[in-house]
């Protein structure tokens, strides 16, 4: 049964206006102030909140404050992105005021098979905020707090210790070639854990001892959350807690936590408790013989030949068919474009979604808050970008706190992450407004070409026909 988000307004009866009022700020004059400068003077019809949506547009573009050339530019230079061979195809779905003003599917998702709005990525790392949702869901009922040592919930890491880091920037290594351990000084926090600051590695890298120990364990290609939780307890922080923000494997111990405290396998609990009630059908740690048809493929850049080639299919974590992978909270999930834009207006809307409380608002707040002090982000989930230094981290996402001053057109406190594959997100609650692209990129991109996640941000925001807000309380 579909539900509206508002009763329908008695002074148009066949319209129904759209509930997703920003409270980033807990001051009403703000949110009132910031609600009527960002939102239009008639709202158009509210989507159906039904699983199906969103299938396509729902909402007038013109009317939720885009202008149709800026649109048809986004789309436009997309498309032209595919041409050159930057991505082999892509979807790409722009929200605002709880309508979808822009859904479109580009290129093919395999040789001879178009990309459509359904088709199923490999998000990576987009399965963070996922992951975090679920473990604030636990976080709700008193099952831990913020401030409690990591230790409470996973004993096995009582006994790690530290490297040693030299003035010159360099691991000390002792004379038997194994680096100088230390005692923490501190254990490490839940909101560590969830902020990137708790110091553990992760095997993205080989530059450093810990992340090659990472690597040479196998610890993301352990069968179970229970072995790899094991295999890190036996490899030593690259960090003191607290001491830097390094990105880790600090979200895979979440799903973990989560298996621990709620008692159900850590997929049975997303499916019964986050992507159940969201209606994310599509959205799991495998594909099924049914829905294998609309997985997509994965592409890179090939130098010697100078195009864009598909890889060749292998096993990751164990395959994405056997539904026995590893269910891994920090990239595992497969999912949708429609999937994604469900969890990202749930956001949007603090915490519901359809009728389907999933969070308390002020849980999604404090998601989105700067939990790292004047420590900085240096990534996106893939690579260094620019203005780092205006970036912090809340509880499983980065957060832009200055864009102005980082060159980017976002309103602060938007926050965002991106996945190995290319696929990337946003959700701007100054601004009412959220996006999400997916493509398959992995092992190398066109040199040259489109940045995927500047490119199409500065576009959306150049679309809007009023100039967006940057700050809740302008």
């Amino acid at each position: 049964m579909t539900q509206p988000l508002r009763r329908p307004s008695s002074i148009v009866p066949t319209v129904f206006i759209a509930a997703c009022v920003v409270a980033w700020s807990t001051s009403a004059s703000v949110r009132a102030r910031t609600e009527s400068a960002a939102r239009p003077a008639a709202a158009p019809v509210a989507a159906a909140w039904d699983a199906a949506w969103p299938e396509a547009v729902t909402g007038d573009p013109e009317a939720l404050g885009f202008t149709k050339s800026g649109l048809e530019a986004l789309d436009r230079r997309l498309r032209q992105a595919v041409a050159d061979g930057d991505t082999s195809g892509v979807t790409y779905l722009v929200l605002r005021h709880g309508h979808v003003a822009a859904f479109s599917s580009i290129g093919e998702r395999a040789p001879g098979q178009p990309m459509t709005r359904d088709t199923l990525f490999r998000i990576y790392s987009m399965s963070k905020p996922i992951t975090g949702v679920a473990l604030m869901q636990l976080y709700e009922q008193g099952k831990w707090k913020l401030d409690d040592p990591i230790t409470k919930y996973v004993p096995e890491f009582k006994s790690l210790q530290a490297v040693t880091w030299g003035a010159d920037a360099k691991v000390i290594v002792g004379a038997d070639g194994n680096p100088v351990l230390t005692a923490v000084k501190k254990p490490a926090t839940m909101r560590q854990l969830m902020s990137h600051t708790a110091g553990f590695g992760y095997g993205l890298s080989d530059g450093d001892p810990v992340n090659r120990a990472f690597r040479q364990k196998g610890v993301l290609s352990a069968s179970t959350l229970i072995e790899m939780t094991k295999r890190v307890g036996e490899i030593p922080l690259l960090y003191q807690p607290g001491e830097k923000w390094f990105y880790s494997v600090a979200v895979d111990l979440q799903g973990y936590i989560v298996e621990k405290l709620s008692g159900q396998r850590f997929g049975d609990y997303l499916k019964a408790r986050v992507t159940g009630p969201l209606k994310m059908t599509d959205t799991a740690f495998y594909v099924t013989p049914e829905t294998k048809g609309r997985f997509a493929e994965t592409y890179r850049w090939d130098k010697a030949r100078n195009a864009l080639v598909m890889n060749e299919p292998r096993p990751a974590r164990g395959g994405y068919e056997d539904p026995n992978r590893l269910e891994s909270g920090g990239g595992g999930l497969v999912s949708s474009t429609h999937d994604y834009a469900r969890f990202m207006q749930m956001l949007l809307n603090r915490g519901e979604l359809g009728g389907a409380r999933i969070l308390k608002p002020d849980t999604v707040d404090l998601m989105a808050r700067n939990h790292i002090g004047n420590l900085t982000v240096g990534l996106d989930g893939t690579s260094s970008r620019a203005g780092a230094d205006n970036v912090r981290f809340g509880l499983d996402f980065a957060i832009h706190t200055a864009p102005e001053r980082a060159g980017v057109p976002f309103g602060k406190g938007t926050y965002y992450w991106g996945g190995l594959a290319g696929t990337w997100f946003w959700v701007d609650p100054v601004n009412d407004l959220a996006f999400v692209g997916m493509i398959q990129n992995l092992g190398g991109n066109r040199p040259g070409g489109m940045d995927f996640r500047d490119g199409s941000a500065r576009l959306v925001y150049a679309a809007l026909a009023k100039h967006a807000l940057t700050t809740a309380s302008r």
